[in-house]
Order: structure tokens, then sequence, then C-alpha cells
């Protein structure tokens, strides 16, 4: 799920939230947390039953709220031109190695700390967020999964291996996947299960020959009309001979014998009043012309057409609109029977194959907008509804609610997982809703958890569960656990059925863990787990962080959106650790099994690592949330005892959902990290509590650091800089800064008047200034070229050389071929010879400071940006030098961590 939060029991929450409003990105409440202190002085954050809606938003805004800074909106056309500008620019040639090829096991024996693990509740093997899905039906066997943000993956074996097969185009963002009539796969950028990643999609890809072919920028189809936008749904309307796109902005068409630069038309857009009038929409806080999904009625000689347009948390255009001429003119629905014309959001329609039917998954603006009370359930479902006669207009009949789906063998019963969080509390973000082609009455519905049902709706079971932690059945010693296998990951996003002749049917699942399987006749518990074989890697990364182990080989870690934070050693690997009250010391098989581990569950944000202990680190759960392992996270026994986590949360009231902390350059025997508060740590390893924390500054009040760094000066003295925002969310009142102890008190920067109003991603302090009064500043989102708002000054990155008196634009001449390019620019990392390098939405970039001097920036990789050896497109979101500092590793937001020598 998209984030995880504290249950009472200290444990991480697989990403289960009730997000009822959009909570301010940054703030660490949402309608109030309470803190526990233990007797020893840590403590441990707790969602107030009911009252943890903001998580999960926050877990999205803290990836888009920068890109989107300082206005919100972004104009069409700016990703292309960075793509089009990284194409020309010059290059500095290296290769890039793929590190995180195991298998990554959530239920890794031996990594199921009781506090902050949640291994041992029955996912499995994990990949990142899968957003579509598609069988072929040409190519028995022939599988295609879209990353949120890894591009697609095919599989040729049924889900046992797969192969990257979109690695190079300039958006690896996916939104929808279908294949054509004729066989061609068809792709739309642009991630759907939110709207505020929008601006990272560039339209639609037709691959024609998909089981053996491999995407390429010559693929695309149309002129740019669906940039910066998120395409939903692709649906194929063969008997009209059209396309359909349902997109972040309206409904789009395309005759399906165009040709490759043909326009798409727009051809229902309430509010721009194109295919309809007599909306007024206004102006609101949602997206305009949001289309959630399309479906062509079976039966009706590709004529009827059926759409949702609604924005989450209500807007006038909201409701269901249908074409009785394949689209070219459209009339507003109104549902007769269960469901509200009144009250219709988010909503996933299915159709059984001959038509008959019509089912409809339905969010409750209403609900989304009710805070739910300390004791109430709560949910955003408005219900799951059947239409009898497969017309729009109903009548329609309620067939589930959050009660009877909570009721069905559901983990999510709230005298299991208590209060706030019954199906649908997430609605407005993961639905997923099929009807088996074979059976009108057998639908699939997928929310947080996959439900079935095989009498239309009578009954329904449990078949994809949250988790088994909390039901009668579970135990952590494996000989006592009597849970059935009826568990995937949470948050389900898509669905696919296979056909094959010679094969069973069978049924696919993407969610937010990856892929999984089982034949439409199963009706015993169980999932064919497709993402064993590590080789679907779409993990989304925030952070890496490396260190040696004793025995040779390095220890890789990495915090994952919605997937903890990982552990990399070389198979084999083992480690010699003394428990704390014991005396004898115990060798541990860190990875037996030749697989990744999950020590840390629920989201992970930032993580440190000791350059000479690999073993020893710090992970962040969310809002700087910290623990501290001394031996990997490792327990010493199968059942996950004793602990080996310790809690050293600062307790910071403000703190950015990913928060930043680290090490001082220069002393590796001072910490720190930031909120709205700075704090330092000197007890480092030996840190038993919050307490070792000392707060230093503040920021302000409503202000959250957004990144910090520190190094020790020639006198000894630690230098830091933090840089905060405030109000953090993009639009009116977005505000950002820069703090520093340089000069010996706390101040805050007086910036020029042309540094960018914009998120400040990353901060570094130049090594060879033993002052620590030059320091770089990384900013996100785009320029004033493309940005709507109060943003000015074209670059992104920044430099002083007097402690912040004066600021340069470092970026390079305006329009340059060796400028650094218009994108989120999100870690800086200085090379060992002084070379600085910066990671972006597009690839990492290097300036030679010696050769060139500052401003002469190039593409690191390959010469050809289509070759091996080149870093995937997704977003590179994290530097960090290994232990011995010859290369660089590269955490991307959905293709993993990639490693390549040290410019």
């Amino acid at each position: 799920m998209g984030s995880h939060s504290r249950k009472r029991s200290g444990r991480t929450r697989a990403a289960l939230v009730s997000a009822a409003l959009i909570a301010t990105a940054g703030t660490a409440t949402a309608w109030g947390d309470t803190v526990t202190t233990t007797s020893s002085g840590s403590s441990t954050k707790h969602r107030q039953a009911g009252q943890d809606s903001g998580e999960l938003m926050d877990s999205l805004q803290s990836f888009n709220d920068p890109r989107l800074s300082p206005g919100g909106t972004v104009t069409p056309g700016a990703y292309r031109a960075a793509w089009q500008h990284v194409l020309g620019m010059p290059v500095r040639q290296a290769s890039f190695t793929e590190v995180t090829t195991q298998p990554y096991n959530g239920d890794a024996l031996h990594y199921r700390d009781h506090n902050v693990s949640n291994g041992g509740a029955g996912g499995g093997y994990n990949a990142g967020r899968i957003a579509a899905l598609a069988t072929d039906p040409a190519h028995p066997g022939v599988v295609y999964a879209g990353g949120a943000d890894g591009g697609v993956f095919r599989s040729t074996d049924d889900g046992a291996t797969w192969t990257p097969i979109a690695d190079h185009l300039p958006s690896l963002s996916v939104g929808s996947l279908a294949v054509a009539p004729d066989g061609a796969l068809w792709l739309g950028t642009g991630e759907a299960t939110t709207a505020f990643d929008n601006y990272l999609g560039t339209g639609v890809y037709r691959l024609a020959d998909p089981s053996r072919a491999t995407f390429g920028q010559s693929d695309a189809l149309g002129g740019g009309e669906l940039d910066n936008s998120s395409i939903h749904q692709l649906r194929f309307d063969p008997d009209a001979g059209y396309v359909f796109a349902a997109t972040s902005h309206g409904v789009y068409r395309r005759a399906l014998g165009a040709a490759p630069n043909d326009p798409w038309q727009k051809v229902l857009a309430p509010c721009a009043g194109v295919g309809i009038g007599g909306v007024s929409c206004g102006t609101g806080p949602y997206f305009a012309d949001l289309a959630n999904d399309l479906v062509v009625q079976p039966g009706s000689g590709g004529k009827r057409v059926v759409a949702n347009l609604a924005w989450r948390g209500g807007a006038t255009y909201n409701g269901f609109y249908y074409s009785d001429d394949a689209g070219t003119t459209w009339h507003t629905a109104n549902p007769q029977g269960g469901i509200n014309p009144a009250d219709i959001g988010n909503t996933t329609f299915a159709y059984a194959a001959d038509g008959s039917k019509l089912y409809a998954t339905v969010e409750s603006p209403t609900l989304y907008n009710k805070s739910p009370g300390a004791k109430a359930p709560s949910t955003m479902l408005g219900g799951v509804y059947v239409s009898n006669s497969g017309d729009i207009n109903g009548p329609f009949t309620q067939i589930a609610d959050a009660g009877k789906l909570a009721n069905s063998g559901s983990a999510m019963k709230l005298t299991v997982m208590g209060p706030g969080y019954q199906p649908g509390v997430q609605s407005w973000y993961d639905q997923s809703l099929a009807v088996d082609p074979a059976d009108p009455n057998h639908l699939y519905l997928g929310l947080e958890e996959l439900y079935e049902t095989r009498n239309g709706g009578s009954t329904w079971t449990t078949v994809g569960r949250y988790w088994n932690l909390g039901l009668n059945c579970f135990s952590y010693t494996a000989a006592q656990n009597t849970c059935d296998g009826n568990v995937m990951h949470s948050d389900q996003h898509a669905l696919a059925f296979s056909s094959w002749p010679g094969r069973a049917p069978e049924v696919y699942a993407g969610n937010d863990g990856g892929v999984y399987a089982r034949p439409t006749t199963q009706t015993a518990p169980g999932w064919r787990n497709l993402n064993a074989s590590g080789t679907l890697r779409t993990l989304q990364y925030y952070s890496v962080g490396a260190g040696s182990l004793p025995g040779g080989g390095e220890a890789v870690w990495g915090g994952l959106q919605d997937n903890g934070a990982s552990v990399l050693v070389p198979k084999g690997s083992t480690y010699t650790y003394t428990y704390p009250g014991t005396t004898a010391p115990v060798t541990e098989q860190l990875n037996a099994a030749g697989e990744m581990a999950q020590p840390f569950g629920g989201d992970g944000g930032d993580q440190l690592v000791n350059p000479a202990n690999g073993c020893q680190t710090v992970g962040e759960y969310t809002n700087l949330a910290l623990s501290v392992t001394n031996n990997c996270g490792y327990t010493a026994n199968d059942d996950g005892t004793p602990s080996s986590m310790t809690s050293i949360s600062p307790n910071d009231p403000n703190a950015r959902f990913i928060a930043p902390f680290g090490v001082d350059a220069k002393d590796p025997g001072f910490w720190v990290a930031g909120g709205q508060y700075v704090y330092a740590n000197t007890r480092t390893w030996q840190s038993t509590s919050g307490a070792d924390w000392q707060k230093l500054a503040d920021s302000g009040a409503g202000r959250s650091i957004t990144a910090i760094k520190s190094q020790r000066d020639a006198s000894g003295n630690h230098v830091i800089w933090a840089a905060w925002c405030g109000e953090c969310n993009p639009g009116a009142g977005f505000g950002r800064g820069i703090m520093t102890n340089y000069g010996g008190s706390w101040h805050q920067v007086a910036l020029p008047a042309d540094f960018p109003v914009r998120y400040v991603q990353d901060l570094a302090i130049d090594p060879s200034d033993p002052t620590g009064a030059t320091a770089y500043a990384a900013l996100s989102g785009f320029s004033r070229h493309w940005n709507v708002g109060p943003g000015a000054g074209y670059g992104h990155l920044w430099r002083t050389t007097d402690g912040g008196a004066t600021w340069q634009d470092v970026s390079g001449a305006d329009g340059a071929a060796d400028q650094l390019v218009d994108a989120s620019a999100n870690r800086v990392l200085f090379a060992p010879d002084g070379t600085l390098m910066v990671a972006t939405d597009l690839g990492v970039f290097v300036d030679d400071v010696r050769a060139d001097g500052l401003g002469h920036w190039k593409r690191l990789g390959q010469v050809d940006p289509t070759a091996a050896g080149n870093l995937p497109t997704a977003a590179a979101v994290y530097l960090s030098p290994s232990p011995d500092g010859t290369s660089m590793y590269v955490a991307t937001h959905g293709r993993g961590i990639w490693k390549t020598p040290m410019p």
C-alpha cells in the first residue's frame, strides 16, 4: 500500500491509511498522532485509530510536491523539452550495472524483528508498484507488466522470469497497457494511481511485435497532445474503428488506422466544454476533467461507450457519462437504484463479456471529506454495484460495501485492525475490477485487498489478504502458524485474464508489491508469486547506502516506497555478533538463500550506513522515525527474537514524510537530522533512545527541513547547512529557505531575488573548502519557462562561496548544450577528484570542474542513449559512494539500485 503507519504494537503498517483530506505535505500529523515514550526515553509514533488519514497522501506528495513546486502546475512540454535537451548533451562515458538483481523476500527468516519488521506477514517476494497488466492472446505464456516508474516488463514463461522492454523511453511512468486486436502492445505513460504524477507522461506508444521487440521513441503515437497527462486506460473499439484514452485531462480518441503522427482528438472534457455542454466547473482544489475509467459495452456494435470523470474529493463535473455514437457526442448519465448520482467519485467499471452486466466500484467524495471519528469505522468506499441490464443509467444494485467485505475473511475487520482501517479506506487510490470472460457472475475486486465473488456479489471471499499479523492463525513460530496462503502485497491496481489454448485460464493481479496469479477455477487458498525470481525489478527506492562486511563484500541498503528497507549482501555472507545481555558471539548467516531481505517494514526513507561496517545502519520509517541496528537487522531465532532494532527517533513535530539525516562528511562521530528542528547525535552507533539527539536550531513553526548536511571545519566546529519548506504544498503560500550555523551562530540565509522559489532537494558542502563556506543547493521542479507560479530563475544547482552571502547559478548558460537538464535535481555528490555529480529525474550528470570550470555538464553513460550500460530513465533520486570510494551507487524510483565507476 502507499504508506505504512505504526499500529498499537509499534509495528509498521503496510501502507494502509484513510486519506480523507489532503494533509499538508511535511506535516507529521494528520488529525493527530500520539507519541508513546518508554522509560528509556525512546519514542514511537502511533496513529490514533481512525486518524491515519494523511499518511498515504504524504507518501505520494513527498515525491510529487517537489516536482510541482511552487505553483502546483507544470505547463505541457516541460518534460519533452528536458528529454530533447538530454539527447543533445555531451557525454561522459561510463557503464551502469544493475545491483538489486536478487529476489526480494519480505518474509525472510531471521529478519522478523517484532517492532520494526513486517516479516512473517505472508506477502513473500516483492517487486515495486505495478500499475498495469496485459496478457498476449496470440502468444501463450506472454504477460506484460507496467511499473509505476519502472517501465514495461515482459514474461514469456507465464511470470516465471521477466525482461524490461522500455528502459530508454523518455518516461518509465506507466499508466496503462493494452494488447490491440492486431496483436500490438499499446503503452500509456503517466502513472494513473494519482493525478499528481501527471507531468511524467509522454503520451502513448505502440509496439508492433511485443513478444520479441522492445519499445523505442519511434513507437510514439500522436503529436504531443497527451504530454503531461496520466493515461488511466487505453480501450479498443474495433467495431467502430477507434482506440480511447482516459486521461487526467479528459477522454481522447484516435482511429485505429491513423498514421503515427496523426493527433489524438479530445472528445470528452466537461470543464473544457468538449463533447458535452452545461457543466459549470468553476475553480477548485481538484484536477478538472479527470477521466478515471472508460469501457465499451460488448454487443453494442462499438456504439455505447461509458466513462467516469471525477475528482476524488468532489467536483461539479463528477459523474458517469455515455456516448451512443462511439464517442462523438456525450450525455450525462443519471444512474438509478443504489448509486447516489450526487456522490460519485473515482470509479472503475467492468462489463461482463456479453455486455449483459455492468459492474462499478464507486469511491464516495462524501466519505473522503468526512473526518473519521476515533470510534467509527472508516472507509471511502461508496460501494460496489451492478446494473443487471448493462445500462449505465441502471438501475444499480449494491452488491458489496465495506462491512460485507470485512466479513469475507478480510484482515481489515474492525475487530482485527481497529477503527480507521476498513476495506475501501483507500478507494481513491487503489481500485481494480474485472469479470471472468467465461462467467458474468465471477468477479474480482481489488481495493487494499483482493476479493472474489462467484455468484454476482451475493457472497464474497477475501482471496488476497492484507497480511496475517493480528489474525488468530498467526504465529512467528512456523510450526504453530496455521494461516492459509491467501495473502499478497496490499494495494491492488491491475487485473488481467489469460485465455491460451490448452491452458487453464488464469487471473493476474498487480499491486504495490508486484504481480500474482492463479487459475480462475481455483478456490483453494494460495497464489503464484510472480516476483520470486527477482527479475521483475520495479522497486521504487528513496535512498541507498553501502558498507563493507568483515568477511568481504559489501552490504547495500536502500529505503523503498511501501517495501521497507532492503539489505543486499553476497550469498553466503556471515557476520559475528554478540547480542546485548549475552556473552557468547553468534555467527549469523546473513544470506544463505541468495536473496535480499527486508529488516525494516513499512515505507523506507533515508538510510545511513557505516561504510566501515555495513551491518551498522540507521533506517527511517517515515517522518524521522529512526531505528538503529548493529547486526544487519538479523534476529538469532527464526521467530524474530531477540530484537535487533532500537528506536532512536528524535520525535520531531513536523518532519517531512521522507526526512533527511546523515553523518558529518569529515567526522563519523557526529550525526545530523532535520525535522522542524535541527538535531545532532554524538553517540552514533551506541545510541539507545531518542534522547541521544540534541536540538541545535529551529527552522520555524510550520516549517520542515528538506535537506541537511554537516562538515567539520579546520577548527573542529561542525558547519551545518539546512534547507526548509513551509508552506510545503505547491500553491499559494509556498515558501522555502536555507539556514546555517556558518560563522558561529544559527541564522537564516538571505537568498537573492533570482534564487528559484522551488524545493531545495539537497545540499552539499564542498570538501575542498576547509571553512565550510562553500555549499551547493539542488532544486527540484521545472524552470520559469514551464512552471506556473512564483518561481524565478532557471538553474537547478546554485553555489555560495561565502557562507550564503551571495549565490550563483552554476547550472550553465541558458540554452547551451552543456547546461544541466531542466528537471528535478535530487542529489549532489562530490567525487574524490572534485567532480560534481547530480542525480536528476532524467539521469546522472557530471561537471568536471577542474577541466572545464563550473557550468559545463555531461550526461553520465553511453554515447548512444538506448545502448546497454545506460541507466534506465526512471528518476535517479540518490547517490552514495561505495565504501572504498571507487564506485557510486544510484537509487532509482522504479528500477532499483545501480552502480557505476566513480568519475
